[in-house]
């Protein structure tokens, strides 16, 4: 559905600014993807040279077959974007005034696009507002709004960049929902930008990662999670230790920390293999220290991608 090959875009000036370098990669139709990074790491600029929005210094682009350079009119009825939230909707319209306003950008009649427009609104609970005019609106309503006006075109590929900003968990929730229905139900196929990592772990399958403008990480959440996944353990430790004990550890598990915990020690500790979980026990063990509790810490998307954008930072 979305090929990127060799992606570049320097901002001229007297000191240039390399935003994307040398990005590639591509989204299989059906898919949804996630495109995370630290702000300033080229993430907004990719998808706007992709869209055209921003003209790239190299690279190629192709929505569903169609190449960016040669055929960008038939390339743009490929795809929907939300780039700005609400700011790209009429506020003095209706919220199905909107919707079926942006439908008929796209070539489609009113009587065709009504029913869907329907369904987009009673899944966003947007129907029953659908005569209120925008401006009247809650921020997160006019936020799924925007959403809905872009969805309402039907196009195979949509790129949503930050879609949850500003919105409550309860409507995030609802943005969610659709979202996992659509790709699943019609194989519509999104990337989605959200620094809500929440959003990223429950919606996508996959994940692009960048930082500094190139690409650090490309594979599916299950399998980043699985390079952080049987690291890192909590011991719950009976009473406080002493302070010869913390030394031993932090001599043998420089990255332990130790914390009291109403009458309790829990020390964390990440492990470079499974060996060292009998070592650190048996530090604790020869200490005299009584192990109460221990327990995996299981990662998450948020924990595997700070790990990723630092250890891009230091490899840069």
């Amino acid at each position: 559905m979305l090929e990127v090959s060799g992606l570049t875009k320097v901002f001229p000036g007297r000191k240039p600014v390399t935003a994307v370098n040398g990005i590639t990669f591509k989204v299989d139709a059906g898919e949804v993807v996630g495109l995370l990074g630290p702000n300033g790491a080229g993430k907004t600029t990719t998808i706007k040279c992709i869209l055209g929005l921003v003209r790239p210094t190299a690279g190629q682009v192709s929505i569903n077959g169609f190449d960016q350079r040669t055929h960008y009119r038939q390339l743009l009825r490929q795809v929907a974007a939300v780039l700005e939230g609400s700011r790209n909707i009429y506020w003095r319209l209706t919220v199905m005034e909107n919707v079926l306003l942006f439908a008929g950008l796209h070539g489609i009649s009113r009587r065709e696009a009504r029913p869907y427009a329907e369904h987009l609104l009673e899944s966003f609970h947007l129907m029953e507002r659908k005569d209120a005019e925008v401006r009247s609106l809650s921020s997160g309503m006019k936020q799924k709004t925007a959403v809905a006006c872009a969805l309402a075109k039907r196009t195979p590929l949509v790129f949503l960049d930050e879609p949850t900003v500003g919105l409550d968990v309860e409507t995030s929730y609802d943005l969610r929902r659709v979202l996992r229905d659509l790709a699943a139900g019609e194989g519509r196929t999104f990337v989605i930008s959200s620094h809500d990592m929440h959003v990223i772990q429950d919606v996508c399958g996959r994940v692009v990662i960048i930082s500094g403008g190139r690409i650090i990480a490309n594979n599916t959440v299950e399998d980043l999670l699985s390079l952080f996944r049987t690291r890192s353990y909590n011991f719950t430790l009976a009473g406080t230790l002493d302070g010869t004990l913390t030394e031993g550890l932090a001599r043998a598990f420089p990255q332990a920390t130790v914390a009291a915990r109403g009458g309790q020690t829990l020390v964390t500790a990440r492990l470079s293999h499974g060996g060292q979980l009998y070592e650190l026990i048996d530090v604790l063990r020869l200490s005299g220290a009584v192990i109460e509790s221990v327990s995996q810490v299981e990662p998450d998307l948020e924990r595997a991608y700070l790990e990723l954008v630092r250890q891009g930072r230091e490899t840069a």
